[in-house]
């Protein structure tokens, strides 16, 4: 009986050994999450959103768009210029995979060791991914049939989805970055920017945004009125809306109320197109080619 006694207490010895092993590991990796977490500038996600803006920015010049040729010299009429808009499809969905697949792992192992989650932090799953996937793809789609930025749609979206209105803010301000420098940089690079017209609204935005972050932001991180956000976003939408309702009926009236319908999907430049002097210049090209 004693042999018995001293057997049974040597095991719960051993598994209170194993629960404090345990509980240490678990320690260690709740710690190495919030250490993670902590740091404003993760070095490796920075890295992949350079590569992902470096592989649109690749593929917008070889495509070409929005007026600006293709440095290849592709028109909407060759199938690489299909190609390539696949190619741009693929490169931005799978980065959009690989972190989606990243956040739900990421939520999974923290649930595992008790991480002291954010009120306002989105636990991921398959469900939310699936989501939030849907709603940010249809954002894109009215950005770009309508001209304007993604998180006009989608910075709503997410404060109406419980997200804290700082990282929906942060997270928008990231998203436009990433779409509309690349074609920034298509339009300087073919010399279209009027720079005086670019330069006084870079200026003026860039004061814009220096007072929202000291000022507004640090008002919002003092008294943690995020209220104070949501209105600026809702004003802006607002007069966004009005302005887009104005300038429709003003083009309207200035064409006596004719819609003339949708323009072709795809219309190549011929040399009838061209001025006279520049048609006469290379019809000199092809008589006298050296």
């Amino acid at each position: 009986e004693m042999t018995e006694v001293d057997g049974n207490a040597a095991d719960t010895e051993d598994d209170e050994q194993s629960s404090e092993k345990d509980d240490l590991k678990e320690l260690e990796k709740r710690r190495q999450f919030l250490e993670d977490d902590a740091r404003q500038y993760p070095k490796e996600k920075i890295a992949y959103l350079i590569l992902l803006w470096a592989g649109l920015t690749v593929i917008t010049f070889l495509k070409g768009g929005k007026g600006v040729d293709s440095v290849i010299g592709l028109t909407c009429a060759d199938a690489g210029f299909y190609i390539l808009v696949a190619a741009q499809f693929l490169w931005t969905m799978g980065f959009a995979a690989i972190f989606g697949y990243k956040n739900v792992k990421g939520t999974q192992a923290r649930l595992a060791v008790n991480y002291p989650f954010n009120e306002q932090d989105v636990l991921w799953d398959g469900k939310k991914l699936q989501f939030y996937s849907f709603f940010t793809f249809l954002a894109g789609i009215v950005a770009g049939l309508i001209g304007i930025g993604g998180g006009m749609v989608l910075g709503p979206l997410m404060l109406v989805m419980g997200i804290n209105p700082r990282v929906s803010t942060a997270t928008t301000a990231t998203m436009i970055l990433l779409t509309s420098s690349s074609v920034a940089v298509m339009f300087v690079m073919s010399g279209l920017v009027p720079w005086e017209y670019a330069l006084y609204f870079f200026c003026v935005c860039l004061s814009g945004a220096y007072i929202g972050k000291t000022r507004i932001d640090s008002y919002v991180k003092k008294t943690g009125m995020s209220s104070i956000l949501v209105g600026i976003l809702a004003t802006i939408i607002a007069f966004a809306t009005i302005g887009c309702v104005v300038i429709l009926f003003t083009n309207l009236a200035k064409v006596d109320w004719c819609l003339d319908g949708f323009k072709a999907f795809c219309t190549v430049k011929t040399d009838e197109d061209k001025c006279p002097a520049t048609r006469l210049l290379l019809g000199a090209e092809e008589l006298f080619p050296y």
